[in-house]
């Protein structure tokens, strides 16, 4: 039976080929996910890859009440779901999703630094929202690994994605005033910082801006007075994390399932990103990611966790190293399953005050707010077409102002409608003008300022497009009716 756990144990280990002499890489070169570097340099890699995915995971617990070392056992339990359902072929760390704070928030009232607790039942409901996103990704991921990507496409064009990517890191807005206004001088110190660093250093330094920043804000708010250390001394040194069982109520689906528009985006994504920078062709995992990001976020909503998501602070690490080896994101996994039972590390991070948190969520916030921005950038979305100008000004108006809408015990607010509102819209503007044919009308003074976009080569783009169909339909009629077309001729010839 010995001899056989280690044959179990050696072919598990031997997943992971040795790049090279494991010690050096060369230069144009990259670790495969399928190699590793020795065991030292690999540990130290995962050690990274901890410190990386730290600062944001982190925060999403404080600014949501809930647990940090309940949901930092849940993003290392998750990552190991995720490398063992992607065959350990697609490098990722599942950290905490801010795309969750905004609904999660909407059910418990919670406020950090408001001076009281979360609320129990309303915490068990917000997990009741959390596993419901996680089933609906979970869903999508089953009909993308059978079916394709493809429809997500037509469903979710650029336009559409990075509006409702946008629109959610825009929604938190206010939730970071609230802690800023708490104290100001520290969360300026806290801004001040992360920008600074990450203009200041270079590599896995400036990468670590995020983090860094926050410790710079603590220690101004520990001079200025503002943390408190009685909780630490009481906390013991070693248990396991505090876990809360979930309850649901269908009226809060409304705010919680819209956010699986952003998980798909940040899956496909982070599947992109991973196949561009390896040279691989990673298509067929797009479901596998997206399944296991889904049954992740069931799992840690079932215990107390806030939801997960694919971290694009790690893709960093993976960028600045050249070390895309899945065995280092099983390191950090189980290294963040360590941190979450030691009590007491838990404890100084929920002593990080509203100050210091609302620094960092200025930042990531609207981080998230021009990611959205990114892809329309990246993806050139041509907003003289007033389809396009139109889908994302109602969806962020709506988002930002967090409009509300109830219908009986069902409450949608200002995600949930800008998220449909951004598919709805797009998708029945763009049939109406394509039937009346408006989508070629000039832009408007507010899509084309001074007119410098009339002549783009996406407005032309449309009138070709235009042509192109007119031309067909006008032959297609000919074919039916071959004498109709000379007698219109005729007719007209006759009357001018």
């Amino acid at each position: 039976m010995a001899k056989i756990a280690a044959d179990k144990q050696k072919s598990f280990l031997a997943h992971w080929k040795l790049h090279g002499d494991g010690k050096s890489i060369t230069t144009g070169e990259v670790v495969q996910p399928d190699e590793r570097l020795t065991w030292p340099r690999t540990f130290g890699i995962g050690m990274q890859h901890i410190v990386a995915m730290f600062g944001a995971t982190f925060l999403v617990p404080l600014l949501t009440g809930f647990s940090p070392a309940t949901t930092l056992f849940f993003t290392g339990l998750g990552t190991l779901l995720f490398i063992g359902i992607t065959a350990g072929r697609l490098p990722s760390y599942l950290g905490s999703s801010f795309a969750l704070i905004a609904p999660i928030g909407a059910v418990t009232g919670y406020v950090q630094g408001g001076g009281a607790p979360i609320n129990s039942a309303k915490m068990a409901l917000a997990q009741g929202g959390v596993i419901s996103a996680g089933a609906l990704l979970l869903a999508v991921g089953l009909i993308v690994h059978f079916a394709g990507a493809v429809w997500i496409d037509r469903i979710m064009p650029p336009i559409v994605t990075g509006a409702i990517v946008s629109l959610i890191g825009f929604n938190l807005a206010p939730s970071a005033w609230n802690n800023v206004k708490q104290a100001p001088v520290t969360a300026t110190v806290t801004i001040i910082s992360v920008l600074l660093i990450t203009v200041l250093f270079k590599g896995i330094i400036g990468r670590l801006s995020i983090l860094i920043g926050v410790l710079a804000g603590y220690v101004c708010a520990i001079i200025r007075g503002e943390v408190e250390f009685e909780a630490i001394s009481k906390a013991d040194w070693v248990g396991f994390p505090q876990f809360h069982t979930p309850a649901f109520d269908p009226s809060f689906l409304g705010l919680f399932l819209p956010v699986v528009l952003v998980l798909v985006a940040e899956n496909i994504g982070h599947v992109k990103s991973v196949a561009a920078m390896t040279g691989q062709n990673l298509d067929d995992l797009s479901g596998r990611a997206l399944m296991a990001d889904g049954l992740s976020t069931m799992i840690a909503g079932s215990g107390g966790g806030s939801g997960t998501t694919t971290y694009a602070e790690n893709i960093g690490v993976m960028a600045a190293t050249r070390v895309y080896s899945t065995v280092a994101y099983i390191v950090a996994a189980l290294g963040a399953i360590v941190l979450s039972m030691l009590p007491k590390f838990g404890e100084i991070i929920a002593t990080i005050p509203p100050g210091v948190l609302g620094g960092a969520a200025t930042i990531l916030y609207g981080m998230i707010g021009m990611l959205g921005v990114r892809i329309w950038v990246q993806n050139q979305v041509d907003f003289s077409d007033p389809v396009n100008l139109n889908t994302a000004a109602v969806a962020m108006v709506m988002a930002i102002a967090n409009y509300t809408l109830k219908i009986g015990d069902v409450s949608f607010e200002g995600i949930a409608l800008g998220s449909l509102g951004a598919i709805v819209i797009y998708h029945l503007m763009r049939w109406i003008s394509s039937i009346r044919g408006t989508s070629l009308e000039q832009a408007s003074p507010a899509s084309a300022p001074a007119g410098t976009e009339l002549d783009s080569i996406a407005y032309r783009k449309r009138h070709v497009n235009a042509k192109m169909k007119g031309k067909t339909k006008q032959l297609r009629a000919t074919e039916r009716n071959p004498g109709a077309g000379g007698d219109k001729a005729k007719k007209g010839d006759g009357t001018s």
